[in-house]
């Protein structure tokens, strides 16, 4: 057997043996993701399943959540994976890349646009104007300069925030009737009655689709995504990182 020949032979094994183990990663993945389906029932969206960094552990994606299993799905653990090598949540790092956002394919028009500064950083937040975190994460928001701000009203937690969001989509000046009611609780004018709220109801299906169950949502230029009312000093690192 000549040279060429053996190498081709030792590739072709090679690449034989990584098919092989991916095939039985595959059957033991599928085999785990029908057990769990079965035992926690259709209100589990298990989206997909992969191995974890800790040997014998599974990875259980559920959109908004991650859950770990035992390769039997006989065991499940709820709570967050950290490294304590680097302190590094990584649970939160993979939600936050398997949810991941295509930022510049956002549709802008239907966001309430807030420039401060030079406006070069750019975030999205989904927020309801009755949400406390929301009304605190706009507080955290006034020491932050040079970005744009483009606020998706998300009317989620009851009659009166989608009242309010209308009131404030249909302002003659959206962004001065955003802040003023987030900072300073100045209520927005009645809105008026042939005044089009379609982009509210856009929102509402964009936050479905996207999986944004809670407010606020801060989703970053590069498309992570920032939960809860992040404080400042967290939000300017993200900024910069993701600018």
């Amino acid at each position: 057997m000549n040279k060429r020949i053996r190498i081709a032979t030792l590739v072709l094994a090679a690449a034989a043996s990584v098919l092989g183990c991916q095939a039985q990663a595959d059957q033991t993945t599928d085999k785990l993701k029908a057990t769990l389906q079965a035992r926690l029932g259709s209100d589990a969206n298990i989206k997909g399943i992969t191995k974890s960094p800790v040997a014998g552990l599974y990875e259980v994606n559920l959109g908004q959540q991650i859950i770990y299993s035992d390769a039997n799905g006989d065991y499940v653990l709820l709570g967050d994976l950290v490294d304590t090598k680097t302190r590094r949540n990584l649970t939160e790092a993979r939600l936050s890349d398997l949810n991941r956002v295509d930022f510049a394919n956002l549709p802008f028009a239907n966001a309430v646009k807030v420039v401060k500064g030079n406006g070069s950083r750019k975030i999205a937040v989904f927020s309801d104007p009755n949400c406390p975190y929301c009304h605190q994460l706009e507080s955290t928001l006034k020491s932050i300069d040079n970005v744009t701000i483009y606020t998706f009203l998300y009317p989620v937690l009851s009659p009166d925030s989608t009242a309010k969001a209308k009131q404030i989509w249909c302002s003659p000046d959206r962004a001065k009737a955003w802040q003023s009611w987030m900072l300073e609780r100045q209520a927005p004018a009645a809105a008026a009655t042939n005044c089009n709220t379609a982009a509210l109801d856009s929102n509402l299906e964009l936050g479905a689709k996207m999986n944004v169950t809670g407010t606020p949502t801060v989703i970053l230029a590069d498309g992570r995504r920032l939960p809860g009312a992040v404080d400042a000093s967290r939000l300017e690192r993200a900024l910069n990182e993701a600018h």
